[in-house]
């Protein structure tokens, strides 16, 4: 069983969890970053972080799924934001899709110099314990 670790010594946020353990043997996916790219190759909401976060969170549970799983598998989330923009938009999008679940994943969120392509503003990747 996923134990969601939130010591009573630190802050709580329902939007994520401090840690997680992970028991040994547990079936465990990686999800390679995941960005607003559509089924033809195109790059889609240019100029929209929160569009470009809805797809690419899209693209996330398209890969659960496809695994037998869904977004509360997660449990570790992380977001590359490209360039020095404003995260909430995205965060947002995140935010939006957890709802206000229990046992949130860790989350991680970073700026970064660039993505695979520029017109991309954010890549999501994810760790998910599978059923």
């Amino acid at each position: 069983m996923v134990e969601f670790i939130n010591p009573p010594s630190m802050h709580s946020n329902p939007a994520y969890s401090q840690a997680v353990i992970i028991p040994a043997g547990a079936r465990t996916m990686l999800i390679g970053g995941q960005n607003a790219v559509g089924k033809d190759g195109s790059i889609l909401g240019v100029g929209d972080l929160a569009a470009q976060s809805r797809k690419a969170i899209e693209n996330l549970i398209a890969c659960l799924e496809t695994a037998g799983a869904d977004v509360t598998s997660l449990v570790q989330v992380t977001l590359y934001f490209n360039g020095d923009i404003d995260i909430m938009p995205g965060y947002m999008e995140w935010a939006r899709v957890w709802g206000q679940r229990a046992n949130a994943p860790t989350v991680n969120a970073a700026k970064v110099l660039g993505l695979a392509r520029p017109e991309l503003l954010v890549e999501i990747s994810g760790i998910a314990v599978l059923p």
